[in-house]
């Protein structure tokens, strides 16, 4: 009997979220939240594979960003040349 790829992987989330602190479960849900996401468009758009993993994967890494970002109350601001800089919302 094959074990889904998401049980596995909602059974490794749950099982690290005993030895984080609250900051890093807050990021940790937000990747999973953000790679369930990227996931379910994937295959909303019928994407091949390939494209299945690039999109989990930037899906976890939004997610993670957006979760610490918005646990520290800090955004990005465009400084109009390219570059940019991080402030308080």
């Amino acid at each position: 009997m094959k074990i889904p790829a998401i049980a596995l992987a909602c059974t490794a989330a749950l099982t690290l979220a005993g030895c984080l602190s609250p900051y890093e479960e807050r990021q940790a849900g937000g990747a999973l939240i953000g790679g369930g996401l990227g996931f379910l468009t994937a295959k909303a758009f019928d994407a091949n594979s390939n494209w299945v993993v690039v999109s989990t994967l930037a899906g976890a890494a939004a997610g993670t960003l957006v979760a610490r970002n918005t646990a520290d109350n800090t955004c990005a601001y465009a400084t109009g040349d390219g570059r940019y800089r991080s402030g308080p919302c």
